[in-house]
């Protein structure tokens, strides 16, 4: 019998390994192997949402944050939403992360998370969180693309992860990428594999959140109208 498409997200989740290097400073963070909950609850999400096998669009992020996926496992999904939106209760952590509060009110905008989630699946390239060291020896969020070494090395893993999302059943016929810098290194990848037909560009969630905050609402209309191929 052919897998759901939850089946899949939770098969390649559980494999899920970044073995190569990463230059000096920076590390990739498993939330699966660092917190055996964090495999149980994304489970459950997926088990509630996507246990059909519908094609679905493709949003892309750019890599999970500590605080949002690296914690839950979902994407733009941190603990306070995991439990107040999706139902699903993480005993081990906490958390609040800025991106997660635009992605839940986009949401509520598309009709809900059942509605919202029947026809997109959100991941990244580089599915894993990465962490870099500071100069006074703290640790904080990187994006795959912050180091032009970091992106040379994790390239190859980034476009076989593409791929397997690929695989899982998504309509490639326009995927929507999240934050312009991120839409150049995607266009990068697209160019040389050929993955996406369009790509369609739109304003990060952090950055929204951080800096446009007063125009949120003008931002979430302007995903509806892209997401709804208004």
């Amino acid at each position: 019998m052919a897998l759901t498409f939850a089946e899949k997200v939770i098969e390649f989740n559980r494999q899920l390994k970044y073995t190569g290097n990463l230059p000096e400073g920076f590390q990739a963070m498993n939330p699966y192997l660092d917190n055996p909950e964090t495999m149980e609850v994304m489970q459950q999400f997926y088990q509630k949402y996507y246990s059909d096998s519908e094609q679905r669009k493709f949003i892309i992020g750019i890599n999970p944050s500590r605080h949002g996926a690296g914690v839950t496992g979902v994407p733009f999904t941190d603990t306070k939403r995991l439990e107040s939106v999706c139902g699903i209760k993480m005993q081990s952590a906490h958390t609040h992360e800025i991106s997660s509060v635009f992605i839940y009110d986009l949401i509520v905008g598309y009709g809900g998370a059942e509605s919202f989630y029947k026809q997109f699946y959100i991941n990244s390239p580089f599915p894993l969180a990465i962490i870099r060291r500071t100069k006074d020896g703290n640790w904080l969020n990187a994006n795959y693309y912050d180091d032009p070494a970091l992106f040379e090395t994790v390239k190859d893993f980034m476009l076989a992860s593409l791929k397997n999302h690929i695989a899982m059943g998504l309509d490639t016929s326009e995927v929507f990428v999240l934050g312009k810098k991120n839409a150049d290194f995607i266009r990068k990848l697209n160019k040389e594999a050929k993955l996406f037909d369009r790509l369609t560009i739109l304003e990060h969630p952090r950055f929204i959140q951080q800096y446009k905050l007063k125009e949120k609402q003008q931002y979430i209309d302007k995903y509806l109208l892209a997401l709804n191929n208004l």
